[in-house]
């Protein structure tokens, strides 16, 4: 009886697998962005990402707190009223790694992100939002009380 039982959780164990890892390891990281994620300025994350030029925006809702007392983890909320969002990403300028997160978004999909990151101290923090071939970004200055990932 234990030997049939384990046989069918091995299964069954393989099955869930096979369902949640639906690409190949190299789909999956040709969709990283290597030199974005590894840029140690904010223009040259931007410069990765195709962003350089982005396009100021009022359509794009940041809720993050303006004074943060623990720099290690910042609570943000981005919500974009850009029709057609492709993408969020989140970028902090005195961070070593300015970009922290990138989302994307399908067809139909309401872009909103929520996440906590972390600040190396008081900083700018740009929100860039790609939608319909263009970039738009929203800035937000945020003051750090303590602690950081410096």
């Amino acid at each position: 009886m234990k030997a049939k039982r384990r046989t069918i959780l091995k299964a069954a164990v393989a099955a869930a697998a096979a369902l949640t890892l639906p690409m190949s390891r190299s789909t999956q990281a040709a969709e990283w962005n290597k030199g974005a994620f590894g840029a140690t300025s904010i223009a040259d994350a931007l410069k990765h990402m195709g962003a350089a030029n982005a396009v100021p925006s009022k359509d794009i809702l940041i809720k993050v707190p303006d004074v943060a007392e623990n720099g290690a983890a910042v609570p943000i909320e981005v919500t974009s009223n850009i029709p057609n969002t492709q993408s969020i990403a989140i970028l902090v300028d005195k961070n070593p790694f300015p970009l922290l997160a990138s989302f994307g978004f399908s067809n139909g999909a309401e872009p909103y992100a929520s996440t906590r990151v972390k600040f190396a101290g008081s900083s700018d923090m740009r929100v860039i939002v790609a939608a319909g071939g263009r970039h738009y970004v929203a800035v937000r200055e945020v003051k750090v009380v303590a602690g950081g990932c410096g």
